[in-house]
């Protein structure tokens, strides 16, 4: 069993933060039912390089477990069969601009009338509410990351304002709305009726401030670009090693004594420019200006078990080749390899929740476009051979 076995999820959605919500709904269970263009599909299908013989590389990572269905809904018979499918599911999930599927018919307002034990999740750029000339535009990830204020604390502290090398606006939203999905779902439970989930990605990111913000309301002022440092504890970066990068997090007083006596500078203990954090904070770049020299003297793997002996949190900076190849993550089922029928082998990320009694687990490969578009039609809708072929023949399915 697996939490969302039963629940049927309608996903209207395209690009990385509607598929990445519905990913998680799919490998928790939920039945995922894909609805893409019959020519061409998700957009996501033609990013790369890299590709996988023809699919790519980025349309693999997000939508394994799924059901692609080829509709065109914009075609009068093909938005008749997503009108029905949706009377049949448990949830909708779509990432247009508000208002694009409302002209079709297919706007929260009008399935949750017809449906109202419905679940609709809208995943935008600024969400469905608030100032109607921000509502209205397109959401893009480095635009959101920017305009929620992460560029502005990542890089260095005298270049540019740098975004996240991650798409974590969109990821990010993707996360809320299986979030959302989750707590519309429960609640429905409880009262026996559906609503409406408004995920914002500018929100997503507001939220990623956390303490940031408590140091604007505490001061007034925004905070400063630390690049690889951090603003308010010292010494907790990445720092040089004679063959690599090292990050050390001495996040407390205790940790850094340890770091201190490691180093050969005990001395720094009752140093009243680094006896306390607060005073590290203020006396960063002479600590710092000592601590980097040292570093440099050794590997990383040298510093890595030296300072594990010592008590002081440390790890290596891995590229993501790395990180794929990790013992710890392929044991915790964190990278697993999926067959798909045209690329092969493939591997993809996990689930990272894990649940004791009622796991998640991946669950199938990223679906070729359109490849259950007659099993779902005959299945769930009873078309018959002859209707799924006139369908098709007259554009509305592929």
């Amino acid at each position: 069993m697996r939490p969302l076995d039963g629940v049927r999820v309608l996903d209207l959605s395209r690009v990385l933060a509607g598929p990445y919500c519905t990913l998680m709904l799919a490998d928790m269970g939920a039945e995922v039912i894909k609805v893409e263009h019959p020519k061409g599909g998700d957009e996501t299908r033609r990013f790369g390089p890299p590709f996988v013989g023809s699919e790519s590389a980025y349309f693999l990572s997000i939508n394994h477990g799924k059901r692609s269905i080829a509709i065109d809904f914009k075609h009068p018979d093909g938005l008749a069969l997503v009108k029905r499918l949706a009377a049949i599911s448990d949830v909708v999930v779509e990432n247009f601009r508000p208002g694009v599927l409302a002209k079709l018919g297919l706007g929260e307002r009008e399935l949750l009338e017809q449906h109202p034990r419905l679940i609709y999740v809208s995943i935008t750029g600024f969400g469905h509410s608030g100032d109607a000339s921000y509502v209205s535009k397109p959401g893009y990830d480095p635009v959101l990351q920017c305009m929620g204020g992460i560029a502005s604390l990542t890089g260095p502290a005298d270049g540019m304002p740098y975004k996240a090398g991650a798409s974590i606006a969109d990821v990010v939203g993707g996360i809320y709305g299986a979030y959302g999905t989750v707590l519309a779902l429960l609640a429905r439970d409880r009262t026996g009726r559906g609503q409406h989930v408004d995920v914002s990605m500018l929100d997503g990111q507001v939220s990623l401030l956390a303490y940031h913000a408590g140091a604007v309301a505490a001061t007034g002022r925004p905070p400063t670009r630390y690049g690889n440092s951090h603003p308010t504890i010292v010494p907790y970066k990445i720092f040089e090693a004679a063959d690599g990068w090292v990050v050390i997090g001495a996040a407390n007083d205790k940790f850094f004594g340890n770091l201190a006596r490691l180093l050969g500078h005990e001395e720094w203990l009752a140093d009243p420019r680094f006896a306390s954090n607060p005073s590290r904070v203020e006396n960063r770049d002479a600590l710092v200006a000592q601590i980097d020299p040292i570093i440099k003297t050794r590997t990383v793997q040298d510093w890595l078990e030296t300072l594990e002996q010592a008590g002081v949190p440390a790890g290596p900076v891995l590229d993501v080749a790395q990180v794929m190849r990790l013992p710890h993550l392929r044991a915790r089922e964190m990278v697993v390899e999926v067959n798909h029928p045209t690329a092969g082998p493939f591997a993809v990320t996990g689930v990272p929740v894990k649940l004791s009694d009622t796991p998640g687990r991946v669950d199938g490969p990223p679906p070729l476009l359109g490849a259950d578009t007659d099993q779902v039609l005959n299945g769930l809708l009873q078309l018959d051979a002859a209707e799924i072929a006139r369908l098709r023949a007259a554009g509305a399915i592929g």
